[in-house]
């Protein structure tokens, strides 16, 4: 997958968790660019993503997410 496919599955998942179709991610953008998407919305997408996936993030890894782009690269690695 590419970033752009990846970027797309995940404005997908986090507009359906957000009730927002509206929602388009971007490599940097961070939660608090995002209206709504709070700490336990942050953990639902996650869980959302390791199963539209098939993907299993370490918990030290979303803990240290800074961006989407951050959320991608760790994808695309367990991706390849």
């Amino acid at each position: 997958m590419t970033n752009e496919e990846i970027l797309s599955s995940f404005s997908c998942v986090l507009g359906d968790i957000l009730g927002d179709d509206s929602v388009k991610l971007a490599m940097e953008t961070k939660r608090e660019d995002v209206a709504g998407w709070d700490s336990f919305s942050y953990v639902t997408f996650i869980a959302a993503v390791e199963i539209e996936l098939g993907v299993k993030f370490k918990i030290a890894e979303v803990e240290s997410f800074e961006n989407v782009g951050a959320i991608v690269a760790a994808t695309r690695k367990m991706l390849s």
